[in-house]
């Protein structure tokens, strides 16, 4: 897989496992719209080395920011040397929102 996954991606990921889903919104992003896709956590984007730790190696990581863009485009590669195996959901919270994906408030 490429460092983007598609929505349609995402769900045949999400139905075959159970990936690690990380909301990495920016503070400012995040706090007006503080909804979430179901089972995600957060991380920081600027805080990256303070959460990544706590990721398994061994699952597929799927972060996601509001649109797919610059944030998902800068942590991605940033969390892939650090040898994990992630991607980035293309069009982001937004695009899972408008195709009518359900989101739950931070847990």
């Amino acid at each position: 897989m490429s460092e983007s996954i598609s929505l349609d991606e995402f769900a045949q990921l999400r139905s075959s496992s159970e990936p690690v889903v990380v909301d990495i919104r920016r503070a400012v992003d995040f706090a007006a719209d503080p909804e979430m896709i179901p089972g995600a956590r957060r991380g920081d984007p600027d805080a990256i080395d303070g959460w990544s730790a706590d990721l398994p190696k061994d699952s597929e990581i799927v972060v996601y920011c509001v649109r797919g863009g610059s944030v998902s485009q800068s942590v991605t590669p940033r969390l892939r040397a650090l040898g994990l195996n992630v991607h980035y959901l293309a069009g982001g919270i937004t695009a899972w929102k408008q195709s009518g994906g359900k989101t739950n408030p931070q847990s």
